[in-house]
């Protein structure tokens, strides 16, 4: 895992950014270190010997000193945090870039809040290790050895005697690492499910408003917000315990530094200026101390998002079969071959399906609900893999062809419109987004959209809010409709439709579909038996598999489960 972290290091922008960055901290350690030498001379040299020009040339050089520290020091502090950023951004790309090419699948199991948390809480503490872990890590080496080499050149016992509660230090911290590691990750959990229960919160304020839940998702929010409090402070108390174990060594130390130090000074083993030099050096060797102890706070921090993130990273991406090509000139004839799906080993949802579609032809697929009829059509542009059987389309097998040649060649309308944040003529585009103004105007006139457009005072221009919240079912449909035109696919599958609509806005969104349908395969879903009347073939498919298919008339004719359907929907009709 480590490997791959300083993998982003490599991108040519960041590592230059890096290699100064880490030479800018090298200089500074130096000079940090330079600092009580200079004064062990002045107090043990130039001021008995009364030597004042030397005394004023080593000041001016330490006020030297301390002015390329403040360019340094700005160097670090801030093209280190844009290199974190650039890291970052680099990541996010990474993961989002992933997250387009994994399947429905991944996206069934994993809620959308907790996939943003990943995305923007996770690496945020990410690009602060980036920045921050190597430059600590990197001063309070050269601090350590720059200082221990220091204080041996002073007294080598006195020194052996500092540094010999390092050991307790790091058994101290290796001991707490896993503690703290298990803790931040647990955190990172908590907050990603508050961030999927807010998210789904206020996707379904609408919902929830109509049916007065208020109080019932305020409760789910504050059973996850109190999980949340609870792995927050665990992973403070371990914070905690390691803080102030860590300090009191530290306060040990400067007890052992003032105790020995003394008593070599009494015994004459060393001098004051050498007492003082020694009492400098010490703070050089505290600091880097303390930048270890946070670095192991951020290390585990930044490594448990890492890890998370990786996660998602690793997860397995849709790919094309060895050889794939893509598909030209689609007549498109569609064939399933004893076609076998399940979500899951408990249960078969489509099981030896067998049909043929001819080219250009309407089949139109009913049922009641759990039989596998929007499986079915999931399956065609490979959104799922089929567990058995082939489908092919042009007699070829679909797994032969690219993923993105085959989906460019399916149009799709659903029940359930999605609609980007952004322009209507945005949202049409999707359709195409190489189309020209004029081609997006024709698409939304042959779905019998444009008139209403046009009436806005924004027309194509206009903003739907988040998710077309500011349009009605209605127009949401016919929008997802010109998208469809504008694409112009060979296939194409209309699941459920109309089936969210009033009677008057699905009669005119009939009429575009049905415009839409000319000279293309088309698969329906349907719910309302009224718009299939004129489909080529109805197919009955339930959890058994397909038990009636034929034209609307002699499916009425034999009164199966087809007449029964289509009669309860007519029924109260004279």
């Amino acid at each position: 895992m480590l490997k791959r972290f300083i993998s982003y290091y490599k991108p040519k922008p960041v590592k230059k950014i890096f290699i100064l960055d880490m030479t800018c901290a090298f200089i500074i350690a130096l000079c940090d270190l330079f600092y009580p030498m200079i004064t062990r001379n002045i107090i043990n040299i130039y001021v008995p010997n009364q030597q004042l020009n030397l005394m004023i040339t080593w000041l001016v050089l330490l006020g030297l000193i301390y002015i390329l520290k403040v360019g340094l020091n700005y160097y670090i502090t801030y093209y280190g945090h844009i290199m974190g950023v650039i890291m970052q951004a680099n990541m996010r790309r990474d993961i989002f870039e992933h997250l387009q090419d994994l399947p429905f699948v991944f996206f069934d199991e994993n809620k959308t809040g907790t996939l943003s948390s990943r995305i923007v809480n996770d690496l945020m503490d990410i690009s602060e290790l980036a920045h921050h872990g190597p430059e600590d890590l990197f001063i309070s080496l050269v601090m350590l050895i720059g200082s221990f080499i220091a204080l041996s050149i002073i007294n080598l016992p006195l020194a052996l005697i500092v540094f010999s509660i390092i050991p307790f230090l790091i058994y101290f911290a290796m001991k707490l690492r896993i503690r703290m590691a298990d803790s931040f990750m647990e955190t990172r959990v908590t907050i990603g499910e508050v961030n999927a229960t807010i998210e789904n919160s206020i996707s379904g304020i609408r919902v929830s408003k109509a049916f007065s839940n208020k109080e019932n998702e305020i409760e789910k929010f504050e059973n996850n917000n109190e999980k949340f409090k609870k792995a927050r402070k665990k992973a403070y108390k371990v914070m905690a315990e390691f803080h102030v174990g860590s300090s009191f060594i530290i306060d040990f130390l400067n007890i052992l530094v003032l105790s020995a130090g003394g008593i070599f000074f009494f015994k004459g083993y060393i001098n004051f200026g050498d007492f003082a030099a020694f009492i400098l050096y010490i703070g050089n060797f505290l600091n880097p101390i303390r930048k270890l102890i946070n670095f192991v706070e951020q290390y585990q921090s930044g490594i448990s998002g890492f890890k998370r993130f990786t996660e998602v990273i690793d997860q397995e991406i849709e790919t094309d079969e060895p050889g794939a090509k893509d598909i030209y000139d689609v007549k498109g004839d569609i064939k399933f071959e004893d076609v076998t799906f399940s979500y899951d080993k408990n249960k078969q949802v489509l099981n030896d399906i067998s049909f043929n579609i001819e080219a250009g032809k309407t089949v139109a697929f009913v049922g009641p609900s759990g039989g596998g009829k929007t499986t079915l059509c999931h399956l065609i542009p490979r959104f799922y893999e089929t567990k058995g059987g082939n489908i092919y389309i042009d007699n070829t097998n679909i797994k032969d062809y690219t993923l993105k040649s085959l989906r460019k060649s399916i149009g799709i309308v659903q029940q359930d419109v999605f609609l980007f944040t952004g322009t209507i003529a945005d949202n049409i585009q999707c359709g195409r987004f190489d189309a020209t103004s004029e081609e997006v105007i024709k698409a939304a006139k042959m779905a019998n959209i444009h008139d209403f457009i046009m009436s806005l005072p924004e027309g194509y221009d206009t903003f739907v809010g988040e998710r077309g919240v500011k349009l009605s079912g209605g127009q949401k449909q016919r929008i997802s409709i010109a998208r469809v035109f504008l694409k112009n696919p060979p296939i194409l599958i209309l699941d459920e439709a109309t089936s969210a609509l009033d009677n008057a806005t699905e009669l005119m969104i009939q009429n575009s579909l049905e415009e839409l349908s000319k000279g293309r395969t088309t698969v329906v879903v349907a719910h309302r038996l009224s718009t299939i009347k004129n489909a080529d073939e109805i197919i009955v498919i339930t959890d058994k598999g397909i038990l009636e298919r034929g034209r609307h008339e002699d499916l009425i004719k034999t009164k199966g489960i087809y007449s029964e359907l289509y009669n309860s929907q007519f029924k109260d009709i004279a």
